[in-house]
C-alpha cells in the first residue's frame, strides 16, 4: 500500500459498463439534474421572484368589467311633478306611476381605478420587496446546503467502500492465520488456542463483512437516488491530500464575513424587515386613501306592468377623485397591529437566536480546518507506524517471537488506523466546505477545490 493512497486495490468488483463519471463534481452535475430537491429550491426561487411583480403591480391601474342579467319587477312613484310638454306649456303638481312586472333587467359597468395615494399599499410594496429578496436568500441557503449533503452522501459511499475493502483484506489475512495455526498445531508448534482465536477472529470478521456491505449498498442507494445512476455502477473517487497548505485566516475575519454574508442570517434580517412592514402595513390603515377613478354603466328593465308595456333606462359616466377614510373596524385593525408587534419582537429574538448559532458554526468549522492538518499528520504517522508494527509483528510471527493473537490484533489496529486516516481527510474537507457555507462563500469552485484531493 502506497503511504498516500487510500483505496489501494480494488475494492469491489465493479461492472465493466461503470459509468465514467465517478468524481464529486460530475456527481454534483447529475445531482442538479436529477435531484428533486433542485426542482423544489428552483420553484420557490421563482415564485419569490414574482413577488417584484406583485409589488409594482399594486400602483397599476384597475379596469373591471361586470354585466348582469335576469328576471325583475320594478315599480316607480313621482308626485308633485313639474314637467313641460310641447304645445302644452308648464305644468306642476303632476303624479307619475310606472311599473314592469317580471321584466328583463340588463346592466354593465366598466369601472377603472388609479390609486394616487395609499400608505397601506406602499407598505405593502415593501414588503413583497422583501419577500421577493427573501427567497434569493433562501434559494443561496439551500443551494449550499444541497452542496454538502451531496458532498457527504459521497465521502459515505467512499468510507462504505474502504472499510468493506478493509474488513476483505482482514479477512483474507486471517484465513491465512487460520491456516498456519492449524499447521503449526498439527507439527506440535502452537497451541490449540492459537487456532480458536484465529477462528473466532475470522467469525467475528465474517458478521462484520456483512455489516460493512450492508452499509455499502445503502451509501450508494442514497447517492443513486440523487444523481439518477445506479447504485452498482458508482464508482467514486477518494481523497488523498487536502489542501490546508496556506495558512487560514483568523477566526475573526472568517466571524465577519458570516455576520456580513451568511445566507442563514440574511434570510432572518428579511424576515424582521417583512415583519417590520407588518407593523407599518396595519398602522397604514387607518391612513385615508384617494384613487382616480371612472366609470361607465348603463341598466335597462323591460316588460309589462299595470299599465302596458313599460322600460325603464338609465346611462352613467364619471370621472374623478374617490377619498375613502376608515373609521372603524370593529377593533380588528388594532388587534393585527398587536398581532404584526409580537411577531416583529419574534423575529428580532429569532435572528440574534441565529447570529449565536452561526456564530458558533462558524468557530467549530474554523477550529476543524485550523487543526486538520496537525490531526492529518497525526493519523498519518499513525497510520504508518501501525502499517510497521504490522510488518515486525507478522515477521515476529513467522520467528515465533509474536503469537497469532499479536498478529491478528496488529492487523485490526492497522485497518482502524487506516480508516481513521480516511475519517480525518473528509472530516477535513467536509469543515472545509462548512466554513465557507458559514460565509455565505459554498459554490462550485469550492467544490472544485475539493475534487482536486480526489483521485481513483
Amino acid at each position: 500500500m502506497k503511504p498516500r493512497t487510500l483505496l489501494a486495490g480494488a475494492v469491489l468488483a465493479l461492472c465493466a459498463t461503470a459509468t465514467p463519471a465517478t468524481d464529486l463534481l460530475q456527481v454534483w452535475q447529475a445531482a442538479r439534474q436529477h435531484d428533486p430537491q433542485g426542482a423544489v429550491s428552483e420553484a420557490g426561487r421563482a415564485a419569490g421572484a414574482t413577488r417584484r411583480e406583485q409589488a409594482a403591480a399594486l400602483w397599476r391601474p384597475n379596469l373591471g368589467l361586470s354585466a348582469s342579467a335576469g328576471w325583475a319587477n320594478g315599480q316607480s312613484q313621482t308626485n308633485g311633478a313639474q314637467f313641460s310638454a310641447l304645445n302644452s306649456g308648464l305644468s306642476d303638481q303632476a303624479n307619475f306611476s310606472t311599473s314592469i312586472n317580471g321584466g328583463t333587467a340588463t346592466r354593465w359597468a366598466l369601472n377603472a381605478r388609479q390609486p394616487l395615494y395609499s400608505p397601506e399599499r406602499r407598505a405593502q410594496a415593501a414588503q413583497l420587496q422583501v419577500a421577493a429578496q427573501a427567497s434569493e436568500h433562501e434559494w443561496q441557503l439551500n443551494q449550499q446546503d444541497w452542496m454538502l449533503q451531496t458532498t457527504q452522501r459521497y465521502m459515505d459511499v467512499v468510507q462504505a467502500e474502504r472499510r468493506l475493502a478493509l474488513v476483505l483484506q482482514q479477512q483474507q489475512a486471517v484465513n491465512q492465520a487460520l491456516t498456519e495455526a492449524k499447521d503449526r498445531f498439527a507439527l506440535g508448534d502452537a497451541p490449540i488456542t492459537d487456532t480458536h482465536e484465529a477462528q473466532a477472529r475470522a467469525q467475528a470478521l465474517a458478521a462484520e463483512a456483512i455489516a460493512a456491505r450492508n452499509a455499502l449498498d445503502m451509501a450508494r442507494q442514497v447517492l443513486a437516488d440523487v444523481t439518477g445512476w445506479p447504485a452498482e455502477n458508482l464508482q467514486l473517487q477518494a481523497p488523498v491530500r487536502v489542501v490546508t497548505g496556506q495558512a487560514i485566516e483568523p477566526l475573526a475575519t472568517w466571524l465577519q464575513r458570516a455576520e456580513q454574508h451568511s445566507p442563514v442570517l440574511k434570510l432572518q434580517q428579511a424576515q424582521v424587515q417583512s415583519a417590520q412592514q407588518d407593523i407599518d402595513k396595519y398602522r397604514a390603515s387607518a391612513s385615508p386613501t384617494l384613487d382616480l377613478v371612472a366609470q361607465a354603466s348603463r341598466e335597462r328593465l323591460g316588460g309589462s306592468g299595470d299599465f302596458g308595456a313599460a322600460s325603464n333606462t338609465q346611462s352613467q359616466q364619471m370621472v374623478g377623485l374617490m377619498l375613502n377614510l376608515p373609521l372603524y373596524t370593529g377593533g380588528w385593525r388594532s388587534a393585527k397591529l398587536q398581532e404584526a408587534v409580537h411577531l416583529h419582537d419574534k423575529a428580532r429574538a429569532e435572528l440574534e437566536r441565529s447570529r449565536m448559532q452561526v456564530a458558533q458554526m462558524t468557530r467549530v468549522a474554523w477550529q476543524a480546518v485550523q487543526s486538520g492538518q496537525a490531526r492529518l499528520a497525526a493519523l498519518d504517522a499513525a497510520r504508518t507506524a501501525s502499517q510497521a508494527r504490522l510488518d515486525a509483528t507478522r515477521l515476529g510471527r513467522q520467528v515465533g517471537d509474536r503469537t497469532t493473537l499479536d498478529l491478528l490484533n496488529a492487523q485490526n489496529d492497522a485497518s482502524a488506523a487506516e480508516l481513521a486516516w480516511l475519517q480525518g481527510q473528509i472530516d477535513t474537507l467536509m469543515a472545509q466546505l462548512r466554513l465557507h457555507a458559514m460565509a455565505g462563500q459554498l459554490d462550485v469552485p469550492q467544490l472544485q477545490a475539493v475534487n482536486a484531493a480526489l483521485q481513483p
